[in-house]
């Protein structure tokens, strides 16, 4: 099992379905990075669990309710009465997703170091991201977690970078950093690295992540697919161009959600393993990501795919 840590949420979509100026029409999807990657997880086939704050209202309910569909493990979650986050979502001309977050004082927020949870020996690894690596009390909750568990539990960090809930583009790059320290495989976005270190080449910062303990970082790239860097080296696989691109929110979880499951599958899911993964192994990881993004990339909102729409894990 992979305990997912961070925020749930709602992305709400406008609909131009009206002519009238005065009205305006919304979908609401159940989101959120860490959420999407549990949910990936399991429809990899891969045990999963979400440790965040989720609201008491209607909208926390229903998000319970999907993890619960979707047979997320709810044993971590945090219930409290501040109420759910919003982020509101734009789409541009290539369907690339643009995010204003309403989040100030919400559930997803209000995960304590007195929530911080025991785990047994079914949680294998402990994955970490998007804005609740920055926002307090959450962001010291999950600080405290990796580095209990930094020896114990394969340790992975998607910085996902959404400069609307926390602006401060420094206190991002140092807690990205302080957590990066504890990883043992980083997943980052071409425009978290523009983001976090303007000016310095995305190959560069990803070689830079890896030392003793942190053995894979994958940094994707849009329309141009995605890199690995390892012991092995560093290479780039081009993007899966056999799906239409509807639009690209939750790709990036997709990806992630892949290359756990793909180290899970194997049994390579901790740190003195994925220490010994062969050249070839790491290829077929970066390829079976790529191909699980397309796949939700040619659907609208975070669909991520199934495991029977993916290639079997060798």
């Amino acid at each position: 099992m992979y305990l997912v840590c961070g925020e749930a949420l709602f992305d709400v979509f406008s609909l131009e379905n009206s002519n009238r100026s005065s009205e305006l029409g919304f979908t609401a999807i159940a989101g959120g990075s860490p959420f999407n990657v549990a949910v990936g997880l399991r429809r990899l086939g891969v045990e999963s669990a979400l440790f965040g704050g989720l609201s008491s209202d209607y909208l926390g309910a229903r998000l319970r309710r999907v993890l619960e569909e979707e047979r997320v493990d709810c044993r971590y979650v945090v219930t409290s009465d501040a109420p759910t986050t919003l982020a509101m979502v734009g789409l541009d001309a290539n369907g690339s997703a643009q995010y204003q977050f309403r989040g100030e004082g919400c559930a997803d927020r209000q995960v304590t170091l007195a929530h911080l949870p025991e785990l047994d020996e079914r949680v294998r690894g402990i994955h970490v991201g998007s804005y609740t690596l920055v926002v307090k009390p959450v962001a010291d909750t999950l600080m405290a977690l990796v580095e209990r568990e930094r020896d114990r539990r394969l340790i992975s960090l998607d910085p996902n970078v959404r400069l609307n809930p926390q602006p401060d583009v420094a206190l991002w790059r140092r807690q990205v950093e302080a957590f990066a320290g504890y990883a043992h495989v980083i997943k980052a976005s071409e425009e978290d690295i523009a983001l976090l270190y303007p000016g310095r080449e995305t190959r560069d910062v990803a070689q830079g992540w890896l030392n003793e303990r942190c053995r894979l970082v994958f940094i994707t790239h849009g329309a141009d697919g995605a890199s690995v860097h390892c012991a092995h080296g560093s290479w780039q696989r081009p993007a899966d161009t056999s799906l239409p691109v509807c639009d690209t929110v939750g790709a990036g979880d997709t990806f992630q959600a892949a290359v756990l499951a793909y180290l899970a599958r194997l049994g390579a899911d901790s740190p003195a393993a994925i220490a010994t993964l062969p050249h070839k192994t790491i290829d077929a990881i970066l390829a079976y990501a790529i191909h699980a993004a397309a796949i939700t990339c040619s659907r609208t909102g975070p669909n991520l795919p199934f495991e029977h729409e993916l290639p079997p894990i060798a």
